[in-house]
C-alpha cells in the first residue's frame, strides 16, 4: 500500500530528559503543529532526528520501538558534533539569517557546510532503506535542502515533493551564499518545489534562472532530462482543533483565571518565538510609544508577551533575549504601578489550553514579524475567536 514519507529536520514528538531519564513528548515548532493533523489522517511515517543525540539514542532500545510502533517514526541518528555544525551552524548560522534577509548575520565555515552534506547524506541513506516505489516522499525546510537530489539519485522511480517553510529571499541576497549552486541542485532534485507565497516561488525561479541558465514557464522548470513545477501552497492551521476547543469547559475555567489575574482591561496578546525575525524589540517599542501619546489607556489595557525561548546556544538569541528583558523592565518601571504592571511577560512555552483561553480573552492580537514563511499564531487567534463568539 503507497504512503506518504514525511522528512524533515525533527520528528513531530521529541525526546526530553525529565529527572535523569527521557521521555516522549510533542514537539512544538511550526511544522510540527501545520502538519500533524494531516500526518495522522495519512497512512504515514515520519523521518527525523527525535532531539537526543546518537549515543543517547543507540542505548534506548525501548523509546526507538516506541517511536516506531506507537508514533510511526523513524528517528534519524545524528552526533553531538554534528548537531552543533549543521543545525547550530549551517542552518541557523548560516541559512536561517540570510534567507530572512539578516545577512550581518550569517555566519560562513567550512565546517559548517561539511557537517550539512554530511547529515543530509545520513537522512537519505536513512530514507532509501525504507521507500518503496509506490511511495510518496516529502521533504521539508531549509535543513534538508540538499536531500531531494540526493534521494532522487538514489531512487530514480521516486515521486518527491519538497517544501520551504521560511522566505526565500531574492536573488540579490541569495548569491551571497557561497554554495548557492550546490542547495538549488539539492532542491531541484524534487518533482514539486513549495513556497508560502508566490514572491518565495518567484524569487526562487529567478535565482535557478541567475545561477543554472534553467527557463522557466509558468512555474515549469526544464533541468536536464525532467520537468519539475514549482508553486505556492499558503499553510494553513488545523481550524477545528482550535475553534471547537475555544468553548470546551477546561479552555473556560483557565479563561476565568488568566482574567482574574489580569483584571478588566483591554488585553493585548503577543505570542512569538524568540528571534531577531519577529520583531519583538520594536513591537515593545512601539507599545511605549502608544502609552507615552495616549496616557488615558494607562492602567486600561495590557500587553501579554510571551516570547519561547530558541535556539540559545546562538549569540545573536542571547542578545535579543537579553535586550526583550530590558525593554520590558524599562516600560513596567516607567509606566507601572502597584495596581498595574503594563506588560505580563512570560519567557517560556505556553500549554495549549493556556493558549487557546489567552486567545479567547484577548481584544487584539498584535503580530508583527519582520519576515515570516506562515505566521500560524495569527491564524490560530482568529479560529479560536470565531467559536468565542458564536458561543
Amino acid at each position: 500500500m503507497a504512503r506518504l514519507l514525511i522528512v524533515s529536520n525533527r520528528l513531530p514528538i521529541s525526546i526530553v530528559k525529565k529527572g535523569g531519564d527521557v521521555h516522549i513528548a510533542q514537539s512544538v515548532g511550526g511544522l510540527a503543529t501545520g502538519l500533524s493533523s494531516f500526518y495522522k489522517s495519512r497512512n504515514s511515517v515520519w523521518i527525523g532526528w527525535p532531539g537526543i543525540s546518537s549515543h543517547e539514542l543507540k542505548s534506548r532500545r525501548d523509546i526507538r520501538t516506541s517511536l516506531k510502533t506507537k508514533h510511526r517514526c523513524v528517528p534519524i541518528q545524528i552526533s553531538k558534533g554534528d548537531v552543533e555544525e549543521y543545525y547550530n551552524g549551517f542552518c541557523n548560522r548560516t541559512v536561517w539569517p540570510l534567507f530572512n534577509y539578516f545577512p550581518q548575520y550569517s555566519v560562513y565555515k567550512d565546517s559548517f557546510w561539511e557537517a550539512y552534506k554530511r547529515v543530509n547524506r545520513t537522512f537519505s541513506e536513512a530514507l532509501t532503506k525504507i521507500a518503496k516505489d509506490e511511495d510518496t516522499i516529502w521533504i521539508h525546510d531549509y535543513h534538508l535542502m540538499l536531500l531531494p537530489k540526493l534521494v532522487g539519485e538514489r531512487l530514480p522511480n521516486a515521486a518527491i515533493g519538497f517544501f520551504l517553510h521560511i522566505p526565500f529571499p531574492s536573488f540579490e541576497v541569495f548569491r551571497l551564499l557561497p554554495k548557492r549552486k550546490e542547495i538549488l541542485e539539492g532542491i531541484l532534485g524534487a518533482d514539486l518545489i513549495g513556497f508560502h507565497t508566490y514572491d518565495y516561488a518567484r524569487h526562487f525561479l529567478d535565482s535557478v534562472h541567475c545561477v543554472l541558465g534553467y527557463e522557466h514557464n509558468l512555474g515549469r522548470i526544464t533541468a536536464g532530462n525532467r520537468a519539475l513545477k514549482v508553486d505556492a501552497f499558503p499553510m494553513g492551521i488545523d481550524y477545528k482543533k482550535y475553534s471547537s476547543t475555544a468553548s470546551d469547559k477546561r479552555i473556560r475555567k483557565r479563561r476565568n483565571e488568566i482574567q482574574k489575574k489580569l483584571g478588566e482591561r483591554k488585553i493585548i496578546l503577543s505570542i512569538d518565538r524568540l528571534d531577531y525575525t519577529k520583531g519583538i524589540p520594536q513591537r515593545l517599542e512601539a507599545f511605549d510609544l502608544f502609552l507615552e501619546k495616549n496616557p488615558e489607556y494607562r492602567g486600561k489595557v495590557a500587553l501579554v508577551l510571551i516570547a519561547v525561548p530558541s535556539r540559545g546556544e546562538v549569540e545573536h538569541y542571547k542578545l535579543l533575549k537579553r535586550q526583550i528583558d530590558e525593554l520590558v523592565g524599562k516600560i513596567n518601571g516607567k509606566y507601572g504601578s502597584i495596581a498595574w504592571m503594563p506588560i505580563s511577560y512570560q519567557s517560556r512555552a505556553v500549554p495549549f489550553d493556556s493558549l487557546v483561553a489567552l486567545c479567547t480573552i484577548a481584544d487584539t492580537a498584535l503580530i508583527t514579524p519582520l519576515r515570516d514563511g506562515m505566521n500560524l499564531i495569527a491564524q490560530e487567534y482568529v479560529a479560536t475567536k470565531t467559536e468565542a463568539k458564536e458561543s
